[in-house]
């Protein structure tokens, strides 16, 4: 028997997995040097959540400066304004009709006593596992709630009502994302706190006897959300600074 063969028959043989082995491990040095150079840096796990992340923050950005823009030119409408009421008699006696209605339209700040109400989803269990009985929507107040208490406050007569302290004229929306509530351009998150300006104890009563409000509470008996009214005695609402201008409207008859 010659060495050759000698060396052939001490050798282990050759198996399917061995012959794989280097091409295993070139696929994955290309792999990891492809993911090197494509995330330089960056994690490439987050994804749609890191990119839905930044377009809210520029947004918000966005808002921000065109509000700041608003209200500098709100300003400088209503300088002029006065000036030419200075001179003009017709204008300032147009003026002083609308003056007249400013404070029901939401647009002049208000204060006076009244109700504070809190909102807030249901506390997380120590273990991260629901209540019995319960999905995880019952856990968290919904846009119906914050909806309800709304319009139950100006069904008692309120004189003025904010969320998050930005104030509530007629065309103003309230709608829930997830569990974020979005607001004339801006987002929140709970716990929300809703602040009127009118009689307390008829705003109790026409709470009370909400069905939308009821819901909310049998929720918070059940599922341990928040909802909590307090008296307010001394209640500031800022004017409505927004766009006045009605985006959508549905024909009714």
């Amino acid at each position: 028997m010659t060495r050759a063969e000698t060396r052939r028959r001490g050798r282990p043989p050759r198996t399917v997995w061995t012959a794989l082995v280097p091409v295993v491990a070139l696929a994955a040095g290309l792999l990891f040097a492809t993911s090197g150079q494509t995330a330089r840096g960056t994690d490439l796990r987050a994804g749609d959540v890191s990119q839905l992340g930044g377009l809210i923050q520029q947004l918000q950005a966005a808002a921000d400066r065109q509000e700041a823009e608003l209200s500098t030119l709100q300003a400088r409408s209503e300088a002029l304004t006065d000036e030419v009421a200075g001179r003009d008699s017709e204008v300032a006696a147009l003026q002083a009709a609308g003056d007249a209605g400013l404070q029901s339209a939401g647009l002049t700040a208000l204060s006076g006593s009244g109700v504070e109400i809190v909102l807030d989803d249901a506390p997380a269990t120590a273990d991260g596992t629901l209540p019995r009985g319960a999905e995880p929507d019952d856990l968290v107040i919904h846009q119906s709630d914050v909806q309800g208490v709304v319009n139950a406050l100006w069904a008692a007569g309120a004189d003025g009502v904010t969320i998050m302290g930005q104030r509530l004229i007629g065309t103003s929306a309230v709608r829930c994302v997830g569990n974020t509530l979005l607001l004339q351009g801006r987002t929140y998150s709970p716990p929300f706190v809703v602040t009127a300006v009118g009689d307390a104890d008829a705003m109790r009563e026409e709470l009370r006897g909400s069905y939308e409000v009821r819901l909310l509470q049998a929720a918070v008996d059940r599922f341990g959300l928040t909802y909590r009214v307090t008296d307010a005695r001394d209640v500031a609402l800022p004017a409505y600074d927004g766009a006045l201008d009605l985006q959508h409207a549905t024909p009714v008859g």
